[in-house]
């Protein structure tokens, strides 16, 4: 007999249709903020812009930025049927961006003292992607 199971195993979303490729094409910083500005739902765009403000010095501007993929990726993985339970795979490349902005989001946080959020979210990205590299 099996136990129906209330939740899925793993959790998969997708980004926007054509997004990804807007993004990849983006060759300046400017062309990455107009991606996100076309594709606010592109989690993707979010934690781009989010590893250049960190990678500049911009620890508050990158935390807003990871802030935003943070909060829209969680919202859609719970549209997706996740409940607070299960894996969300670094292996399906559509999940990256809201795992990289759950990164990022630890390490702004981390570049501003806010250090029980940055563990918080490392706990985190360690629970829904253990497979997500180092």
């Amino acid at each position: 007999m099996t136990l129906p199971v209330g939740e899925p195993l793993e959790t998969t979303i997708e980004e926007p249709e054509g997004s990804l490729e807007a993004l990849a094409a983006a060759s300046s910083s400017e062309a990455r903020r107009e991606v996100a500005a076309r594709y606010p739902e592109c989690l993707a765009a979010w934690a781009t812009l989010g590893e250049e403000a960190l990678a500049g010095g911009r620890s508050v501007e990158a935390y807003a930025y990871f802030r935003v993929g943070y909060h829209r990726g969680l919202d859609r993985i719970r549209k997706a049927g996740w409940r607070g339970e299960g894996k969300v795979p670094w292996s399906h490349e559509p999940n990256r961006g809201f795992l990289r902005s759950l990164r990022g989001l630890g390490r702004a946080a981390g570049a501003i003292g806010e250090t029980a959020e940055e563990t918080r979210c490392a706990e985190f990205l360690a629970q829904l992607a253990p497979d997500a590299p180092a």
